[in-house]
């Protein structure tokens, strides 16, 4: 009798238990809530493909600095891999529009840091998981200080968040964006920015003022023409 009765739990226990159930209820029914008003939102504003590809180019090339940031190169054994990079992924999930992104960390075993990155796009309803792992012990075994295992953690949040992306939008579709960067990188090919310049300077000689063009194009200063305006620009 008595073996029963310390197994039946307290009124206090009981409150906490219901407590917490209905708490964990609510914050999926939030959650949930959040999400299907997304999504509902995405398919009521879609994308537009050819402005996207556009708003990706005009990040990525608008100077040299950008552009050298848009990728990576690394040799591993003799291999030359390359890709886009963390700000890359940035742009491309700012341009690209309805996406639900975040990153955060779920392991430490002392050894190895795992972050989790996510994407998801709420108008196909398309989304994956990225695991991360990054080590945090050095060549003799020691486990780096609380700052750097910090400073690892956010670098694996980001790569994991930048995998996640590039899981969703296809890579197929940003790989003219990704030539282009790099030549602007080298200076093989002009930045966004000088071309601005140079655009408004041959306007000028020929007797147009800033003032019109910009009405012309509807926007309010020269950082705001794109790649798309550039071009008509060239055709006027």
């Amino acid at each position: 009798m008595e073996e029963n009765f310390n197994q039946v739990p307290s009124v206090e226990e009981a409150q906490m238990e219901v407590i917490e159930v209905q708490q964990a209820e609510m914050l999926a029914a939030i959650n949930k809530s959040e999400i299907d008003t997304q999504i509902a939102t995405a398919k009521q504003y879609p994308r537009n493909l050819a402005r996207v590809l556009n708003n990706i180019e005009t990040l990525a090339t608008m100077d040299e600095e950008t552009a050298a940031s848009c990728f990576y190169v690394l040799r591993r054994q003799g291999k030359v891999i390359e890709g886009p990079s963390v700000r890359m992924a940035e742009i491309i999930a700012s341009a690209w529009g309805n996406l639900r992104v975040q990153a955060r960390i779920i392991g430490n075993d002392g050894k190895m840091i795992t972050a989790q990155g996510v994407c998801h796009d709420l108008e196909s309803n398309y989304a994956t998981s990225v695991e991360v792992k990054r080590r945090i012990t050095d060549k003799n075994g020691k486990t780096y200080s609380d700052d750097m295992q910090v400073v690892t953690g956010n670098a694996a949040c980001a790569i994991a968040m930048r995998n996640a992306v590039m899981k969703v939008v296809p890579s197929a579709l940003i790989k003219k964006v990704i030539g282009k960067a790099k030549k602007v990188s080298l200076g093989q090919s002009m930045a966004l920015e000088n071309i601005r310049q140079s655009m408004m300077q041959y306007f000028s000689k020929i007797g147009v003022e800033e003032q019109c063009i910009l009405d012309y194009l509807s926007v309010s200063k020269v950082d705001e023409i794109d790649t798309d305006m550039v071009v008509e620009l060239r055709g006027l």
